[in-house]
């Protein structure tokens, strides 16, 4: 794991938080296994209302492009709980490794990120094209 002084600054919604919360409550401890990595995320996040949430930070249901630095591919995904994945291949779910790595990241900031089976993931965002809260959709 990189030292926490070298990891972008993470903003999450009281809303998010909460919800996430029991999502991983809810979870089997072994069927997740970015389980821990999700939850030390949340823990060091700043969580602020969801008014208050800058515009170019990554929360839940936003719609994000972002490049994996490995293979250079960019995608543009929407960030979801994992009872809202569908087969469209548009969204991806907090609980994949890369879902939970651009959770409270803003426009611009660079992770490293484990992946299950070993090995690091570093995912840059590019653009953060659709966010809730900056719609003023708090309550979705």
């Amino acid at each position: 794991m990189t030292d926490t002084h070298t990891k972008p600054k993470v903003i999450i919604s009281s809303l998010d938080a909460e919800r996430l919360e029991k999502v991983i409550e809810s979870l089997p401890s072994k069927s997740f296994p970015g389980k821990h990595d999700l939850e030390a995320e949340l823990d060091r996040a700043e969580v602020v209302e969801p008014k208050d949430v800058p515009a170019t930070v990554v929360t839940m249901n936003s719609t994000v492009r972002f490049e994996v630095d490995s293979s250079l591919e960019e995608f543009c995904l929407t960030l979801v709980y994992p009872r809202d994945v569908d087969a469209s291949g548009e969204k991806i779910s907090i609980l994949a490794p890369v879902g939970s790595a651009l959770l409270g990241l803003s426009q611009g900031d660079e992770i490293e990120w484990p992946k299950p089976g070993g090995g690091m993931l570093r995912v840059r965002i590019k653009e953060v094209s659709y966010q809730p809260e900056r719609s003023g959709e708090y309550h979705r």
